[in-house]
């Protein structure tokens, strides 16, 4: 479970989202009257609303260095939830009895990671309990990260909060999808609660849109889609938001008047049937996938 802001003109918006294959999909959301972070108190009434349905879940609540206090891994914690909110490398940590470091201090080298186990974090108001997990990321083709990941949890391993941690970023891209990369709602100027039942009707929108593309993948034909490959590319080009959304709007042509002016002209090139056939059940397939 990822809690985020997101902002635009005068609106401020906190979600919170459910990861779901490798996407977050809205679940919760609140307009803070307000420009700026979010502050303790309206996090955990946040996080209160969303909780306790989901109390025969094991939740992880993951969020970046806006939501690093450590109040709010202790709140979360009393709620018997597990928690990776990363820190500002300012923090202070103890490493060893009465040694008293920034997070900055540990100059972790590309690649390198480490593990804290039951650590005192912050200088003043010393927190005991807390796992800080550490980690640089490797260099990738030629460029080296300058901002180490900080995370404090109550993981067990450095592992499991790493891996946890990276699905944060699916509320990044969805929060994409929903904006400029996709339904565009920051250009359609509403607020209050024109706004809030407009993102309701965009959750529901791209729930069932994600579903669907991952659906057409499943079928084996998003090619037809969308450029899905790339060469020395690891990652999935198009996400399954993208490929159920562009879809809909390919098989809309099926009914066209222009298909039959299609089928007229393939007579004249009847070296392309096999390849219109192949399209054709494409978007057969994709239909009963809708």
């Amino acid at each position: 479970m990822v809690i985020d802001r997101t902002s635009w003109m005068e609106i401020n918006l906190m979600m919170i989202s459910v990861v779901w294959r490798k996407r977050g999909f809205p679940i919760y959301w609140q307009l803070l009257n307000k420009k700026g972070n979010s502050n303790f108190q309206e996090q955990c009434e946040t996080l209160g609303k969303v909780l306790n349905r989901f109390e025969r879940y094991k939740v992880v609540v993951l969020g970046d260095r806006e939501f690093c206090s450590v109040k709010l891994g202790k709140w979360l914690n009393q709620q018997g939830v597990y928690f990776c909110l990363r820190v500002k490398k300012n923090e202070y940590i103890e490493v060893e009895k009465d040694l008293i470091i920034t997070l900055r201090e540990l100059c972790l080298e590309p690649g390198e990671s480490l593990f804290f186990h039951q650590t005192r974090v912050t200088k003043t108001k010393r927190a005991r309990g807390f796992n800080v997990a550490c980690k640089r990321q490797e260099e990738q083709l030629g460029w080296v990260s300058d901002d180490p990941w900080f995370i404090i949890t109550n993981l067990a391993t450095l592992e499991i909060a790493i891996l946890s941690y990276e699905k944060r970023f699916s509320i990044e891209e969805m929060f994409k999808d929903c904006k400029s990369g996709g339904y565009n709602l920051e250009g359609t100027n509403v607020e209050g609660d024109r706004l809030v039942l407009l993102i309701l009707l965009i959750a529901i929108a791209y729930t069932a849109t994600t579903i669907v593309g991952r659906a057409v993948s499943a079928k084996g034909v998003e090619k037809y889609v969308g450029r899905v490959a790339e060469k020395d590319r690891e990652e999935r080009r198009h996400s399954y938001f993208y490929i159920g959304l562009y879809a809909q709007s390919w098989v809309s042509h099926l009914n066209n008047p222009i298909v039959e002016i299609v089928n007229q002209l393939l007579c004249l090139s009847p070296h392309k049937r096999n390849n219109y056939r192949k399209g054709m059940r494409a978007m057969n397939l994709i239909l009963s996938a809708l």
